[in-house]
């Protein structure tokens, strides 16, 4: 008589559209608000005087809302391209400790590989790091492409939007602000997570006074070494944990 019961052995048994169905379930929460962020994205690439196109470019070039904003008001003022690429680097090093956690190694395909390592946004990180199901290929990718189709078609939506409203839409470029406020107000639920903003807080405030005219770019690098140091700290034996 066999004890050994060989279902725990079994490789998992799924159906592709299943799977498929499960994960464009597990994108609509996060999805209806990316939508109207992406609305916001395209009315906000016309009223700055660019073509319309560059909305669906850009989140096909770069597909990270926050950067997205970001790049409409650098392209507007002439940024030179070093220090885009300096500032895109500063603004998404945060997706490299996102891959330490994502279920990547569900995906074989290297083409499916290559774009679940380009569509690794921070809406598919969260919603792979809230759930406990065991993740496969078809189940994540098709996560990933529903979040770019509601943010792309967002920007689409926005574009066409554009062309209806008989003047300018005043404060959409607070959308990037509004987005990173609530973003804050969020991790300030965690008492864990207030020694960050805390450092955020003294990064920025350092960088105005120090060098006003690259706040941004000042108080990123500041924010980041700060980081490095808490987390360097964080690390020695005996240190706390809160």
């Amino acid at each position: 008589m066999n004890l050994i019961d060989p279902e725990p052995f079994a490789p998992p048994v799924f159906s592709r559209r299943r799977e498929t169905a499960k994960g464009l379930r597990s994108s609509l929460a996060a999805g209806l608000g990316m939508f109207p962020l992406g609305i916001a994205f395209g009315l906000l690439v016309v009223q700055a005087g660019l073509p319309w196109w560059l909305a669906p470019a850009l989140s096909t070039a770069a597909f990270a809302g926050s950067l997205e904003l970001l790049l409409v008001g650098m392209i507007v003022t002439a940024t030179p391209l070093a220090t885009i690429a300096l500032t895109t680097l500063l603004v998404n090093f945060r997706h490299v400790f996102y891959s330490f956690s994502f279920p990547l190694h569900a995906v074989k395909h290297p083409f499916a590989k290559a774009y679940s390592m380009y569509a690794m946004i921070d809406e598919a990180y969260a919603v792979t790091a809230a759930s406990n199901d065991r993740w496969n290929s078809w189940r994540l990718i098709s996560m990933q492409m529903a979040f770019q189709s509601y943010w792309v078609l967002g920007g689409l939506a926005g574009v066409g939007i554009s062309s209806g409203l008989p003047g300018r839409v005043e404060g959409l470029e607070f959308a990037l602000c509004a987005l990173f406020v609530t973003l804050t107000l969020d991790a300030a639920r965690s008492r864990e997570q207030l020694p960050s903003l805390l450092l955020g807080a003294v990064s920025f405030s350092t960088a105005v006074v120090l060098a006003p005219d690259g706040a941004l770019f000042v108080g990123l690098l500041l924010f980041l070494a700060l980081l490095v140091v808490r987390f360097a700290l964080s690390r020695r034996p005996g240190a706390s944990n809160a």
